[in-house]
């Protein structure tokens, strides 16, 4: 079998999918884009990087010609790739997934495999809980149920993104369960008790401290300030609670203000590239994701990789899949401080067992995310298809 994937550009979180895919199967990546420094920086990281782990060995790839006069991955005409076509009928293959619709490259991707009359999978992690005006959500409960069949398989990621197919009606059995994950060994390799005991001595940090950890960038929605007043508060309640922060933004200055006003011990790594982030996930005894909106938080996974606990906004998108049951974590309501604190508290006193940490990793694992990919090829391969010359698709039985 030979699938074409059509992304927006390297991500650290999808190459070691795509690695595990290309051992499965025949796969070649198209990507839209060669991102920058500077593409990273207006993302919102704070500073201009590149990532320093290797994302494009162990797997076919090219870089199509982006024509847009503004190459970005914010805007939708920022990838425009017209010769998708072409590229996908020269790789010659059997069906074809998109990483979204959201990039003028996976519209023209969408109608290329169309024209091809190939297989045509979608995956993504649009949810409901996007804020959306009461116009835009009336227009998509009209579009969006005959457009979405347009697609073969979709692929979602967890309970809120299949909530999202079925709210427009999209068929059951052309639904497949393939979750956000992220290289749960490579972290579980590098987060180790030595990795521990050196950053914590490296920022002064006692081996007994609670450390509560936020990962992410310093922007006002992910509401960073909200863990070190629940902070505060734990200080009050006779329960000292230490903030480790990897990341950097704008919010910077004024966390460190209000850290330093409460009296709550903060520490700022900075940016962290991906390399050393496990070490900050050791050094910590739970990772809190307080965010207003947030469509999955991969930081959650990787914190559970790590082997540590989760604490996450009920805005988070991975909430319900990964900390509901209460088996490896907390959720509380967003913005809620004191419900932060005593969520904060639970964790402490009655901490996740090792094995239900494991047990949710394997649930959200890579593999389990490839045997999603593989399961929607196997169904749309039982459908034949040829082609009309406009270029329209009809199933013959």
């Amino acid at each position: 079998m030979r699938l074409a994937i059509v992304a927006s550009h390297p991500v650290q979180y999808y190459a070691p999918l795509f690695r595990l895919l290309a051992q499965r199967l025949e796969l070649k990546v198209f990507f839209a884009h060669r991102a920058t420094k500077n593409d990273q920086a207006k993302a919102g990281f704070g500073v201009e990087f590149e990532w320093d782990v290797d994302l494009l060995s162990g797997y076919d790839q090219v870089f199509l010609d982006n024509v847009a006069k503004m190459p970005s991955l914010d805007r939708f005409n920022g990838c425009d790739t017209p010769h998708v076509k072409e590229a996908l009928a020269v790789a010659q293959c059997d069906a074809v997934l998109i990483l979204g619709w959201h990039l003028k490259a996976y519209v023209q991707a969408l109608f290329a495999a169309k024209r091809l009359g190939l297989p045509l999978l979608v995956r993504g992690d649009s949810h409901l809980d996007t804020p959306r005006s009461t116009s835009k959500r009336m227009a998509k409960a009209v579009l969006y149920p005959p457009l979405l069949r347009l697609f073969d398989a979709a692929l979602y990621v967890g309970e809120r993104s299949r909530a999202y197919w079925k709210r427009y009606h999209y068929p059951e059995k052309r639904l497949f369960f393939s979750p956000h994950c992220v290289d749960t060994e490579w972290f579980a390799q590098r987060a180790t008790l030595d990795a521990r005991a050196q950053l914590r001595a490296k920022w002064g940090i006692g081996s007994d401290a609670k450390v509560a950890l936020f990962a992410g960038k310093l922007l006002p929605f992910k509401r960073a300030l909200d863990l070190v007043t629940a902070a505060a508060q734990m200080k009050k309640d006779g329960h000292p609670l230490q903030i480790l922060i990897a990341g950097a933004g704008p919010q910077e200055a004024e966390i460190r203000a209000v850290a330093k006003a409460q009296d709550v011990p903060l520490h700022m790594l900075g940016f962290c590239n991906q390399t050393a982030m496990p070490s900050a996930y050791a050094a910590a005894d739970v990772v809190v994701l307080p965010s207003e909106h947030e469509t999955w938080g991969l930081v959650a996974n990787e914190a559970l990789a790590c082997g540590r606990p989760i604490v996450l906004a009920d805005t988070v998108g991975s909430a319900p899949d990964l900390a509901a049951d209460r088996t490896v974590g907390r959720v509380f309501p967003c913005g809620d401080v004191g419900a932060l604190a005593a969520a904060l508290h639970q964790v402490f006193t009655t901490p996740p067992a090792p094995h239900a940490i494991m047990k949710k990793t394997r649930e959200y694992s890579l593999d389990a995310a490839a045997d999603g990919v593989q399961a929607a090829l196997a169904a749309t391969r039982r459908t034949r298809r040829f082609v009309f010359p406009i270029g329209a698709e009809r199933r013959l039985p």
